[in-house]
């Protein structure tokens, strides 16, 4: 069994927001986000909500690759996004074509190849391939492959908690001696079975989500990708320079209350966000800033509120929910969301939510709304709770 700290030394994004960790951080220092109009994804509900979409078609997405056009037939946009912020992660590492073959990639993804499926479902298209891209599996095995991975692969799909669970996956595999190296996060692309699905459940708000505040009205959908690269102490010597900060802690728990809405008291987010605290050896009072969930929904941010009173007591971290920026992008959040836990940490950034107003009256919880640089941040706790129930947090500390 593996000893030692998992370090982690390498992140990748794709988002509304920004393709790449650098435009990620102009937008924050802008406070630009990524939420608008659906202009890509073909819906009749086009101009009805908020969504916090990337602004490229699939071929110009497949261009940035140096992917040839008579691939188009066979990779989704998912996969697409999914190559996108792998790649970076792994250049970010400092890793090449030499060390991929040994990795192992955990991949998460809700949608896979919805968005394909649909395209020819509605066009008749006889093309026998898309049938293959639909699985969530499917857009791993052809990360994998494009990035010449030839070892354990496997993919996570636990509704939005997905991204998380993955990166537990990875680290357990690290643990055990099963890997050295291992890619982890999540990809998720926008379809129009999962914004009907979401818009059934009478949760989508129609402008910009408000995340904690007390009239806010439901959730943007996003679509992007989040890796990290998660390495062994075995794996990183002789190459010191390239530790961004370690995984700590993390936890996955299930309230078991309901298929899609959290239990009021939070009773599974806070047995996560405590045992994730437990494992890292940290106190509450040593959390720097807390990545929330906070999906803007009445439910969601009532529970997840009640939950992280209950951890912090009445000293709550400075916290935000970084979806006002990106949108909910499903099995990809909780992989985005760990990026910019590393982020805080590495540039001593507090991020910010936007489109507070009003705290919620039964909380009184007031999240950060301007980004401040120049923090002291040793610890962030990233929070990514799921559908069904199922909760996971993650600890990542600075050495």
């Amino acid at each position: 069994m593996e000893t030692g700290h998992i370090w982690i030394t390498g992140m990748g994004i794709a988002s509304a927001m920004g393709m790449g960790v650098d435009p990620c951080l102009a937008a924050f220092r802008r406070g630009r986000s990524g939420i608008g109009r659906l202009e890509i994804l073909e819906t009749i509900h086009r101009d009805d909500f908020m969504s916090g979409e990337i602004r490229m078609t699939d071929r110009e997405l497949m261009g940035l690759l140096g992917i040839p056009e008579n691939r188009y037939r066979d990779l989704t946009r998912t996969t697409l996004l999914g190559m996108i912020a792998a790649v970076e992660a792994l250049g970010h590492a400092g890793l090449t074509g030499k060390d991929n073959a040994a990795m192992a990639l955990v991949s998460a993804s809700t949608v896979g190849g919805m968005d394909k499926t649909e395209r020819y479902f509605r066009d008749g298209d006889a093309h026998p391939g898309f049938i293959a891209t639909h699985p969530c599996g499917d857009s791993t095995d052809r990360i994998a492959d494009f990035l010449g991975i030839s070892g354990y692969r496997t993919t996570v799909s636990t509704a939005c908690s997905s991204g998380a669970n993955a990166i537990i996956h990875g680290a357990r595999l690290i643990n055990h001696g099963m890997a050295r190296r291992v890619i982890v996060g999540g990809v998720d692309a926008l379809s129009r079975f999962t914004l009907n699905g979401f818009n059934s459940l009478m949760i989508l708000d129609r402008e910009h989500c408000r995340p904690f505040d007390r009239d806010r009205r439901g959730l943007n959908l996003g679509e992007g990708a989040g890796y990290l690269v998660l390495e062994s102490e075995e794996a990183i010597a002789g190459r010191e320079e390239h530790k961004l900060c370690r995984l700590a802690g993390f936890a996955n728990t299930n309230d078991a209350y309901h298929q899609t809405a959290s239990s009021p008291g939070g009773e599974g987010a806070y047995l996560a966000m405590k045992r994730a605290l437990a494992m890292s050896g940290i106190g509450v009072s040593d959390v720097d800033y807390i990545n929330a969930h906070g999906t803007g929904t009445e439910n969601n941010d009532a529970s997840e509120g009640a939950a992280l009173q209950r951890v912090f007591g009445g000293k709550l971290p400075p916290f935000s929910s970084t979806k006002s920026f990106t949108g909910h992008t499903l099995g990809a959040a909780a992989g985005i969301e760990a990026v910019f836990s590393v982020m805080a940490i590495q540039m001593g950034l507090l991020l910010p939510g936007l489109n507070f107003e009003h705290p919620m009256e039964e909380l009184g919880i007031i999240p950060e709304t301007t980004l401040k640089e120049g923090a002291e941040v040793r610890h962030v706790l990233s929070n990514s709770f799921g559908f069904g129930g199922n909760n996971s947090a993650l600890v990542f500390a600075k050495e």
